[in-house]
């Protein structure tokens, strides 16, 4: 390990597979060994340690841990005072996007935010519940919840605010949802007394641009395909391009290479329709990073 380090947390639980893979498409080689509460890393400028996600937010204001992977929730759960690097959300990994609700028993007279005053509520988002409810006007009793909340209303609780992705839990268990109370994705948070220092910030700097990186390319991938020069025009037709495709002279002055960034999920659609437009040699190639 080198003389300096940056102590990075990776968030344990439901998030550490999702930001591990992410990390490793970075560029980041990390294993996790069953047991072992710190992750290795092929950078001896990184010391990683496992930390649950609820608990980053106050480490890293006090400076306990430079570099850390959590909500935006827990960051505004915790109030905690910290430097919100690179917002982490992507529509192509489902874990890194949760929203907090506010829930009722489906036989409940509760239709509105305004029918909670004086109720009872649970949550594990105490603070950004209050919060909500203080912006609607409506008092009431915002109780801790320990985990299984969903069990809570009707007898322990007039309602809840839970979290959820697909809410197939939520109508599994006769729920309905009233209102949203915070949507939420991973933000990638750093101490102060880390960004304040050159050499901590650099690095910093260097993982939130190669995590970027990997959060742009999910999902897409690089078509290359060789096309006659007087078909260019109707196979530039059909392609959805991130930014204009390049096109290139081949050996033969008829021919050019065209290559492009699109959406995988398009592919199937299009490639069809670009060989009948005249494309040959239509080549697919994954991508791990797009770095602009």
């Amino acid at each position: 390990m080198s003389e300096r380090v940056l102590r990075l947390a990776i968030p344990n639980g439901n998030l550490q597979q999702a930001t591990v893979d992410l990390f490793c498409r970075a560029g980041y080689n990390m294993t996790v060994q069953p047991r072992s509460y710190f992750p290795a890393v092929d950078d001896r400028d990184i010391q990683c340690m496992l930390v649950r996600p609820q608990e980053q937010p106050r480490y890293v204001q006090d400076g306990l841990i430079d570099l850390g992977f959590s909500g935006h929730d827990l960051i505004r759960e915790a109030g905690a005072s910290v430097i919100e690097v690179l917002d982490a959300g992507s529509p192509k990994v489902s874990a890194f996007l949760t929203r907090w609700v506010l829930v009722v028993p489906d036989r409940s007279p509760i239709r509105e935010v305004k029918d909670l005053e004086g109720k009872r509520i649970a949550t594990e988002l105490v603070n950004v519940t209050r919060a909500f409810l203080e912006a609607s006007g409506v008092h009431a009793l915002v109780e801790y919840s320990y985990g299984a909340t969903e069990v809570k209303p009707p007898l322990l609780a007039d309602a809840i605010v839970d979290s959820t992705v697909t809410g197939t839990s939520l109508k599994a268990n006769n729920l309905r949802i009233v209102a949203r109370v915070i949507e939420s994705t991973p933000r990638l948070i750093a101490s102060q007394q880390a960004w304040d220092d050159p050499w901590k910030r650099q690095k910093i700097e260097d993982i939130a641009l190669m995590l970027s990186g990997a959060l742009a390319a999910m999902g897409k991938v690089w078509l290359s395909m060789n096309v006659a020069k007087t078909d260019l025009d109707a196979v530039l037709a059909i392609l959805p391009a991130l930014d204009k495709p390049t096109i290139a002279s081949l050996s033969d002055p008829d021919w050019v290479d065209v290559t492009t960034i699109v959406d995988e999920d398009v592919v199937r659609l299009i490639a069809p329709k670009l060989k009948k437009a005249g494309a040959h040699g239509i080549v697919e190639y994954p991508l791990s990073k797009i770095i602009e």
